[in-house]
């Protein structure tokens, strides 16, 4: 059964709108009239109208006096006001009670139209367009991903799901559930592209894509050569689409110079990607060349405690001379701290770790108020764009804006909502991430596995002649045949890394100069 929109229409002359309220009703809205400020406010407090249409000069009550009373009573409530008067002092009153248009007599029907249509059908007509453009991109995109065979072709892909995954999240809509098949589609053509080429890339003369530890070799480094001051901004568990989701806020303050994809290294986690990030190096060549600052994975300190020390190892490496402050930022008090000293750096260049998104995913595994609350990556970018609007992060990167220094805005590696558990066997030692597995004696039946029993071919530690690797692929993640329901129960749609998969491999590197 269809339902008609209710038009609230106050007017002291509304005798002469008859033309526009039968127009109306033609058109399927239910209009109802009021002569004065009172007569619509008594209307407004007993029914819901899904809009107001305000005359701003009537007898007794003013529009403005009855636009407060109607804020009062409902505020989500639009208003239009309509006025014969255009002196800037009644708009501003208007527009600072927080109406939602403003139209200047005489109108016609038309702008009425066109302003209904806007304020309470806007939403309907954006899903109905954001379907019907999807639905006919569906095919170009199932193309692509049947066809990709390079890294471009992968990063391409990952942007247009990306871009159609924040489009569609408001959209009640069968199209996002043929959306996340589309997603699965390229997550396994992407696995499978990763098993053929990914050894190959740590081969001799090797034409790899951009991974984890060319990052400042290939971004930073000519930055600095060139002059500029370079603050590299590395924000941990940072994936494709929360970066597209705060780049809004993000151009308020800086021009995007680059917007480039590039490669986590496996395993995607921090120990491994970020440490080759700031060492420059693989794993293996870290433990080799720089054994006191590789941590194993038996070892209980800190996975990431040596990062200053790597980055200072990469620059000595090759030859650059440049002094360098290094900041880890987890907490709201430290990153102020920070913000007022920013105006008495000397050095140029300037890297700071940010936590926050890291922390949210370890909320969001062991909190159950925090699984309701970020229960699906919609979910998942709301939170971050919440946390970039009301963190001290903003005001850092504001006021790095205002001391004209180049950003690079980056992550060591994403995530990805993992749904799937499956069974895998390993000794005592074995270490404990839900994505990867690295051990002795490491057994798992299922396929849908990336098996390394060669770590040294990819650049990864191998501190037995029998360990090996295993990496979780797609939506899957491993639980131990030991309380493998419980594990399955309390890990299930959490957001997880180490694996292979586009969110957390494929991660943005982001060049950004000052407004």
């Amino acid at each position: 059964m269809e339902t008609f929109k209710q038009i609230l229409w106050a007017d002291d002359e509304i005798q002469l709108l008859q033309p526009y309220i039968l127009f109306l009703r033609d058109k399927g809205y239910v209009v109802t009239p009021a002569c004065s400020g009172q007569d619509a406010i008594d209307a407004f407090a007993d029914k819901s109208f899904d809009i107001v249409f305000l005359d701003e000069q009537m007898p007794g009550m003013s529009g403005i006096e009855t636009l407060q009373e109607m804020k009062r009573l409902h505020p989500e409530t639009p208003v239009v006001m309509i006025t014969k008067s255009e002196e800037e002092n009644i708009m501003e009153q208007a527009i600072g009670q927080q109406i939602a248009d403003y139209l200047i007599k005489p109108v016609n029907p038309n702008q009425i139209l066109l302003c209904l249509k806007k304020h309470i059908q806007s939403r309907q007509l954006v899903a109905e367009h954001t379907n019907k453009t999807y639905q006919e991109e569906f095919s170009d995109i199932a193309y692509m991903i049947d066809t990709a065979r390079t890294f471009e072709e992968f990063v391409s892909i990952h942007k247009q799901l990306n871009r159609w995954d924040i489009q569609l999240q408001d959209v009640q809509s069968p199209m996002r559930d043929l959306l996340q098949q589309q997603r699965e589609q390229a997550n396994n053509a992407w696995t499978k592209w990763v098993i053929r080429n990914y050894e190959t890339w740590f081969e001799a003369n090797s034409q790899r894509p951009l991974v984890s530890p060319d990052v400042f070799k290939r971004k930073v480094f000519p930055l600095l050569d060139n002059g500029d001051k370079v603050f590299v901004i590395v924000i941990d568990n940072f994936r494709y689409d929360q970066w597209k989701t705060i780049q809004p806020l993000i151009s308020e303050l800086f021009n995007v110079d680059e917007e480039q994809v590039y490669c986590s290294i496996l395993p995607t986690s921090t120990q491994y990607a970020r440490n080759a990030i700031f060492a420059g190096l693989m794993p293996e060549q870290i433990r080799q060349m720089f054994p006191g600052l590789w941590v194993a994975e038996e070892d209980d300190e800190g996975k990431n405690i040596n990062e200053k020390e790597l980055m200072q190892s990469q620059l000595d490496r090759f030859r650059k001379r440049y002094g360098f402050t290094y900041y880890k930022i987890n907490e709201s008090d430290f990153c102020e701290k920070i913000t007022r000293q920013l105006g008495s750096l000397q050095t140029p260049l300037n890297i700071a770790v940010v936590n926050f998104i890291d922390m949210l995913s370890h909320a969001r595994t062991d909190s159950k108020m925090m699984r309701e609350l970020c229960n699906n990556e919609s979910a998942y970018r709301s939170l971050t764009l919440s946390w970039f609007q009301h963190s001290p992060i903003k005001g850092f990167l504001s006021r790095i804006a205002k001391l004209g220094y180049k950003v690079i805005l980056t992550t060591d590696h994403g995530t990805v909502r993992v749904t799937t558990p499956i069974p895998i066997v390993g000794d005592k030692n074995t270490n404990t991430n839900l994505r990867y597995k690295e051990g002795k004696a490491l057994s798992c039946q299922s396929k849908n596995v990336y098996e390394v029993k060669q770590p040294l071919k990819i650049g990864l530690p191998c501190p037995n002649v029998s360990t090996s690797y295993v990496f979780a692929t797609g939506n899957d993640f491993f639980g131990y045949p030991n309380n493998f329901n419980y594990y399955a129960q309390i890990y299930r749609n959490t957001f997880q890394h180490g694996g292979i998969s586009m969110e957390e491999m494929l991660i943005p590197l982001i060049t950004l100069s000052p407004k």
